[in-house]
């Protein structure tokens, strides 16, 4: 039997065998509403945050150093019962007690030490997702925080890394559990010398949330581990379908991060274009647009210009447009809007145009060392899951080594996905230039310079990647869908 037709017959199965799951069930994934994880397979009723609310301002974590140079700050994670929809608390995890969590911001050649403590009843750590700190700060699963006990984690900000960032925890096994319950932020390094400095910029942070109808954290259950969990409502800030509002004719630089579980977002504004400005790793050598869309895999960043219409008193919609993200139609996530963009009733202001360059994004060198890795899947995934995904064969082992790079040295990846699903993969400690993809035997390549820390690699395909760690110590590569690295997808480098 094909690969194709066992997986269709497997999930037609388990459809028959879940109560509630007749094929003429609404709101899965593909089916309009809140979205789910396939057709036939609907999520129950939950409670809903209430639309239209003004884009909130995220806030900030405070330094608590006076030196120059230096940032010293205090992060707890604990539950938090917080109130998300009307009449109801809802049992996160957060930091500080804030949803969403402080952004952290420094500035390139700070030293920065952050005290986590971890109120939570179970282990947790602080990732610090695309920076290039040592290996030992990088709270990675062989270095667990455990309940009710503080760990520092303290390291040096290099020139050239300004960009966005995130932080978030990666204690094995219940990742996807404490981001999806409230733990992830920003974390943005600012350049000592911004070529975009001039343009007002906002911080979007975009999360899925799934509440059960007494307005709880759903539990995840097996097909979330098979395809990822996607909250049936994406916030931005924290809030369902934020209002920001702007002047007319404004230029703004939006720095959007994916923080979701699984969910791709596939990005268009009504009535206007992207100029893609950055990536994961901080700025391109130059402006590229103007664009209709854009897709952001999750874990990825992009920091994107828009000139918003001089039109007063008008409205327009950011939507994550309808994204086929695996080639049985399972993960056919519907459109959803995320943001309403609206203009006051106040004069144009003048817009601010982009210089030719940003800066430059020099390439590595020559590689001198080539490695290819394939992604594959099993027919029986861990948790319940109905696939497992997993890295040349095996799932993860923290006391087991998978692969061995020379510190300094430039090598390429050959990350083959030969799976039914995209994965987005993440790479532990450095950046990467994405250097070309193959799909059915066509090579094509980058379009453009850009450091990234996580790829997308749709399924059937390759991407090409050169990368060089200049830190030594284990670093972790993962698909970056929490509920496959969770169950396995995760090697140690």
């Amino acid at each position: 039997m094909k690969r194709r037709a066992f997986l269709g017959t497997t999930l037609a199965g388990l459809g028959a065998l879940l109560p509630g799951c007749g094929g003429g069930g609404g709101g899965g994934m593909g089916g309009g509403g809140m979205g789910g994880f396939m057709p036939g397979l609907p999520f129950a009723p939950g409670a809903s945050l209430a639309p239209g609310l003004a884009l909130r301002d995220l806030p900030k974590l405070a330094n608590e150093s006076a030196l120059a140079g230096r940032f010293t700050a205090s992060l707890a994670a604990a539950p938090s019962n917080t109130s998300l929809v009307e009449g109801r608390t809802t049992a996160l995890w957060l930091y500080n007690g804030l949803f969403p969590g402080p952004v952290v911001e420094v500035r390139e050649g700070d030293r920065v030490r952050i005290a986590l403590e971890n109120r939570l009843p179970l282990d947790t750590t602080a990732h610090w997702h695309g920076l290039p700190v040592p290996a030992d700060q990088d709270g990675n699963p062989m270095d667990p925080v455990r309940p009710g006990t503080t760990r520092v984690y303290e390291f040096d900000i290099p020139s050239g890394t300004a960009g966005t960032y995130w932080y978030h925890p990666h204690a094995h096994g219940t990742v996807a559990e404490q981001v999806s319950r409230g733990l992830a932020a920003p974390f943005i390094v600012r350049a000592a010398n911004d070529p975009l400095a001039a343009i007002p910029e906002v911080t979007m942070l975009v999360t899925g949330i799934r509440l059960d109808g007494n307005g709880q954290v759903s539990p995840n259950g097996p097909l979330d581990f098979t395809m990822g969990r996607q909250g049936e409502q994406l916030l931005v800030n924290g809030g369902r379908l934020p209002v920001h509002t702007v002047q007319p004719g404004a230029t703004q630089r939006w720095r959007i991060l994916n923080a979701t579980s699984s969910r791709y977002l596939r990005l268009a504004l009504d009535g206007h274009a992207f100029t893609l400005v950055g990536t994961d790793g901080g700025l391109l050598g130059a402006p590229v647009g103007p664009l209709a869309e854009i897709v952001v895999a999750p874990a990825q960043r992009v920091e994107i210009v828009v000139a918003v219409t001089t039109a007063p008193g008008a409205r327009f919609t950011l939507r994550a447009l309808r994204h086929v993200s695996d080639t049985m139609g399972m993960g056919t996530y519907s459109s959803e809007d995320l943001l309403t963009l609206a203009t006051t009733t106040a004069a144009p202001v003048a817009s601010i145009a982009l210089p030719a360059t940003l800066r430059p994004v020099v390439d590595p060198g020559p590689a001198v060392a080539a490695r290819r890795v394939v992604l594959t899947q099993s027919g029986m995934g861990m948790m319940g899951a109905m696939f497992g995904f997993l890295i040349d064969g095996r799932s993860f082992d923290m006391n087991r080594v998978d692969f061995v790079s020379t510190q300094g040295a430039v090598e390429t990846w050959e990350i083959v996905n030969d799976t039914f699903m995209d994965h987005p993969m993440h790479l532990h400690g450095t950046q990467f230039l994405l250097v070309s993809r193959e799909s059915g035997g066509r090579v094509t390549p980058a379009p453009h310079a850009a450091w990234y820390d996580t790829v997308d690699v749709p399924a059937g395909t390759t991407a090409t990647i050169k990368v060089r760690q200049d830190l030594p110590g284990r670093r972790m590569f993962h698909c970056h869908i929490l509920e496959h690295e969770d169950a396995g997808m995760m090697a140690v480098l």
